[in-house]
């Protein structure tokens, strides 16, 4: 949400208020009103109105605002009560889900066992794989059903560094021209229902199994029947080498869409006097559940690709990075964010429940709106970062280009050009097909502390793929270039030291497992 925003959203908050008869706004049951649906968009208001705190609420939104948030929206009672985005993203752009897409996914499963497409839960997975040859085939692969696939119990032996570690499997996986038949030639490692291994091996097998019995794509069904009804018409998807769905993650979302999600959840998968999604299917707290073995919480559980909290009673659709739908069934409530770091999700649930006050409309409280106001409107605004002095060196290797040999992330060569008005860094890849192509990316930077923007690549599908990026001197020798890929939730920081006509870089990124590189690059003639 930019300025203007920010404040058309205050001021209609604020004529609301005024518009409510004297007497009116304390014990109003919010909460047996009927439940308005927003297919063609959300309704707004003040958080009192809805029984929240603005004050508490505006707090949470400063915690985005210091913690890697691009986004919060926060939903009760079918309102949007806080809205808040965090320069350089705006609303306006689908963010990657990441792993959230599981969810996702599991309920498009749920979707076709309503349908009568598929008999049970409890069929054996590789009913649906009959023409293939599959390796190590035994009676425990054999068992594996399709709830087994829905809550990380197959037992196949999957490496993906579940709280840390490195993501074996995945590497390998990246490596497959055919992933279903890689996931499905796994050997096992624990007998079905055994063991809790978080994979993403398993929602892409459940995309699988969707386009076999639907005779589409899941994005395709999910087109027809999930997006359609609720109101979504602006998304991406990504593919796997087979051309099929992605069921583990690559679903891109405005957060408005996000909590569309979770707002069907919170009414028990029913949407406009539609029953979505089967009965008992959206109540996850009813559900057995499948504890996750998390270091950091002993009741910490799953169900049908969602993560449970059962001794808060919230549950939640999860991407790394921070991408979270968060239902608070008791609460009638949904909170959704989108980041650039990992949420603390116990610090992001007690701060919304300490936010509700009441199940029927608070007293109006204008300082504590202005003071949620201006959270949302300092978040919205960019912040210039410190410049450190220019060093000689600067204007020697302006314009120069450096090489790098062959390596496994593609490198190839980069060049930094500080020249005004227009300092930019090119940055080219080598490619594996066709043999010997390569790819070239220009990304302007900011020399003032504050972004700049590049401008979108043919190559990529124009959703969750604008960098924004300023630099920086460290040192004399050392320049540092700040690069968010906007709407994908992630940081990069890439790190060039200068020592004659050699090039040390160093990228690092916020989260993940073998995503950093560094290496040694020489300076040819131009």
């Amino acid at each position: 949400m930019d300025m203007q925003a920010a404040k058309r959203f205050v001021l209609s908050a604020l004529l609301s208020l005024c518009a409510l008869p004297s007497g009116l706004c304390l014990g109003r049951a919010l909460a047996d009103d009927p439940a308005p649906w927003p297919t063609g968009g959300w309704l707004t208001s003040t958080p009192e109105e809805q029984g929240m705190d603005s004050s508490a609420l505006a707090s949470l939104v400063g915690y985005g605002a210091s913690h890697g948030f691009d986004s919060l929206l926060v939903v009760r009672h079918g309102h949007i009560v806080t809205e808040a985005t965090y320069a350089p993203y705006t609303a306006d752009i689908p963010h990657n889900l990441f792993s959230a897409t599981k969810a996702v996914t599991g309920t498009l499963l749920g979707m076709v066992y309503k349908d009568g497409l598929l008999d049970r839960l409890d069929h054996p997975m590789l009913d649906f794989f009959a023409g293939r040859h599959i390796a190590n085939v035994d009676d425990r692969k054999k068992a594996i059903t399709v709830q087994n696939l829905l809550d990380m119990t197959p037992g196949l032996d999957w490496d993906q560094g579940y709280e840390g570690g490195p993501q074996r499997s995945m590497f390998d996986l990246a490596r497959s021209s055919d992933w279903t038949q890689f996931i499905l030639d796994r050997p096992m490692a624990h007998a079905p229902g055994e063991v809790f291994n978080y994979s993403n091996g398993n929602p892409d097998l459940v995309s699988a199994v969707i386009t076999r019995l639907t005779g589409k794509l899941a994005e395709d069904y999910a087109r027809e029947r999930l997006f359609a009804p609720l109101g979504i018409v602006d998304w991406h998807w990504d593919r796997d080498p087979q051309g099929l769905t992605m069921g583990h993650g690559m679903l891109y979302l405005l957060p408005r869409d996000m909590a569309k999600l979770g707002y069907l959840y919170l009414h028990h998968g029913e949407w406009e006097g539609r029953q979505l999604i089967p009965r008992g299917w959206a109540d996850v707290l009813d559900h057995k559940l499948v504890n996750v073995r998390a270091s950091d919480d002993p009741d910490e559980s799953y169900s049908n690709f969602i993560w449970v909290f059962p001794d808060r009673h919230v549950y939640m659709m999860n991407g790394k990075n921070g991408q979270l739908i968060v239902v608070f069934p008791d609460l009638d409530a949904v909170v959704v964010t989108t980041a650039r770091k990992q949420v603390r999700y116990k610090t992001l649930i007690d701060a919304v429940t300490s936010a509700v006050k009441s199940g029927s409309a608070l007293t109006s409280s204008p300082k504590a709106l202005e003071q949620l106001a201006d959270a949302i409107r300092n978040a919205a605004v960019e912040k210039p970062a410190p410049v450190g002095p220019t060093p000689q060196i600067a204007s020697a290797i302006s314009g120069k280009t450096y090489q790098f040999p062959d390596n496994e992330f593609g490198l190839k060569s980069f060049a930094l050009d500080l020249t005004e008005p227009n300092p930019h860094f090119d940055v080219e890849f080598s490619l594996r097909y066709p043999a010997g192509s390569s790819v070239k990316y220009s990304q302007p930077i900011g020399l003032d502390g504050f972004y700049r923007k590049g401008a979108p690549k043919a190559s990529d599908p124009g959703i969750g793929h604008i960098t924004e990026a300023k630099g920086t001197w460290l040192n004399g020798q050392t320049f540092v270039i700040d690069v968010p890929v906007v709407g994908y939730g992630e940081q990069q920081e890439v790190i060039l030291t200068f020592s004659g006509k050699k090039l040390n870089l160093h990228r690092t990124v916020t989260v993940g497992e073998g995503q950093d590189l560094s290496m040694d690059g020489e300076q040819v003639m131009n």
